[in-house]
């Protein structure tokens, strides 16, 4: 059954809750379709009256900004050791190569690869972890992660419930064309992200240093 079909079998407040739980905990280092979920729910919200988009949009950036600060607090916490507890679960996320990619970006763009991490689904699931294992100070992570969590979650429902309001029966006709989009899209950006990867563990290699002060 297709993600929104099985949504519209559930309450809104389900919705809502559902909505709020993905992306909370994509957000804080799970890897979860949470993009997939919201931008069904917003659809969905667009064609079905009882589903109102203001709350959904609000349960998503909840979810966004509170996973990404659990995230945080358990990357602090946990450390290291924390990184490769999770490439033992999740080998295919948390490889390696993966981290030397998000480990990189950090190092370069300090708090603004917390903000447009909030973009791109493997930095989405790494960036609460990882800012919190490499000591990035609070408040700049919080500034980053508030200000991304608005603009993805809330940007994000406003877009596609407008898009639906507009073009609800092209989409319903032409849906299919969008994930074929989309599939092609996440295909290439996935193959650029294994090439910047590879790349980034091995400039990674021999440089340990902190990121602190990082900005």
């Amino acid at each position: 059954m297709h993600v929104q079909e099985w949504l519209e079998t559930i309450p809104a407040i389900a919705v809502y809750v559902l909505v709020g739980v993905v992306i909370g905990l994509e957000s804080l280092g799970i890897p979860l379709p949470g993009e997939i979920v919201l931008v069904s729910s917003a659809l969905l919200a667009s064609q079905h009256g009882d589903i109102n988009p203001y709350v959904l949009g609000a349960c998503a950036v909840a979810g966004a900004i509170i996973g990404d600060s659990i995230g945080y607090a358990i990357g602090r916490k946990g450390g290291r050791p924390l990184l490769a507890r999770l490439e033992r679960k999740f080998p295919r996320h948390f490889s390696e190569a993966n981290i030397g990619l998000a480990e990189n970006s950090f190092r370069k763009w300090g708090m603004w690869a917390v903000f447009f991490g909030r973009f791109i689904a493997l930095l989405r699931i790494f960036a609460g972890p990882l800012a919190g294992v490499l000591h990035m100070p609070y408040w700049k992570f919080l500034v980053a992660n508030v200000l991304g969590g608005i603009l993805w979650a809330g940007g994000t429902t406003a877009v596609i419930y407008s898009v639906g309001i507009v073009a609800e029966a092209w989409l319903k006709r032409f849906s299919w064309l969008g994930l074929v989009l989309a599939l092609l899209i996440g295909a290439a950006s996935l193959l650029i992200v294994k090439n910047r990867a590879k790349k980034a563990a091995a400039e990674r290699s021999g440089s340990p240093e902190p990121v602190a002060a990082a900005d």
